[in-house]
């Protein structure tokens, strides 16, 4: 089915979602998810309880509705040491005020989806936990058949680093997620599998080129391999959190 598309020059505006958006947030989650959020979910947005949220609205819509939300992104600030994604990052235990920022919803609707409006809320989300000094990341979870999000997603710049077995259950039925994360003021993964990869293969490249160089001098040496930066890192251990996780073919950091 082709999605209707506006007919006039849209006037793009961006704030925080208010209480007098209840109504149309709730049948936006509707219509846009399988998943059915509960109603104390819709007043801690409205309400700003411990969610942050922004809406998108057209302040040149024909009908009127000049303030009615057409598209929004909620998100949480957490605790790093608390969550999933502290295997992917250079964990300090030593600050323990480490924070990530996780987005819980983001959805535009149908006639206006195309135009900007998600990398717009996308990139709020991301200035916004810039601005937290002790921030390392922005993560999220996408259904394993959403290829549309999945696209968008990396599209945005934010890295595919795990698949999660039966993360989702709807209508009785488990599903895959992906974990993707965007990396923020200055952070980045530990010592990823790709980086080991290349390390080894350059490593004897360069080795054989010593042993070479020193067999020609009569030089015979044992080479010591020196070691990744954290390949001690819990990115090479089993996740305990979700035992049935594995990685994937996705792109790594």
């Amino acid at each position: 089915m082709v999605a209707p598309k506006i007919s006039h020059h849209p006037l793009i505006c961006y704030r925080q979602i208010q209480p007098s958006d209840l109504e149309i947030l709730e049948q936006l989650h509707g219509d846009i998810f399988p998943i059915r959020y509960e109603s104390e979910f819709f007043q801690n947005v409205v309400n700003g309880h411990d969610i942050v949220s922004w809406a998108a609205v057209d302040r040149n819509r024909p009908d009127g509705h000049t303030d009615e939300l057409i598209g929004f992104v909620t998100a949480r600030v957490v605790m790093e040491k608390d969550t999933e994604i502290v295997d992917f990052l250079r964990y300090d235990p030593s600050k323990h005020d480490q924070t990530l920022v996780y987005i819980l919803t983001l959805g535009v609707v149908e006639s206006y989806r195309n135009v900007g409006i998600a990398s717009s809320l996308i990139q709020e989300v991301i200035k916004y936990a810039s601005s937290i000094p002790t921030c390392r990341a922005v993560y999220l979870h996408v259904i394993s058949y959403n290829n549309p999000a999945i696209h968008f997603y990396q599209k945005m710049s934010f890295k595919c680093v795990r698949r999660l077995h039966g993360f989702y259950l709807i209508n009785g039925q488990h599903y895959d997620s992906y974990l993707f994360v965007y990396y923020v003021n200055g952070s980045r993964s530990p010592c990823s599998p790709l980086e080991v990869v290349m390390f080894v293969v350059n490593y004897i490249r360069s080795g054989l080129k010593s042993i070479a160089a020193r067999l020609r001098m009569g030089e015979e040496k044992v080479i010591k391999w020196p070691r990744c930066r954290n390949t001690q890192s819990p990115i090479f251990k089993q996740n305990k959190r979700n035992p049935t996780s594995e990685y994937t073919g996705c792109e790594y950091v």
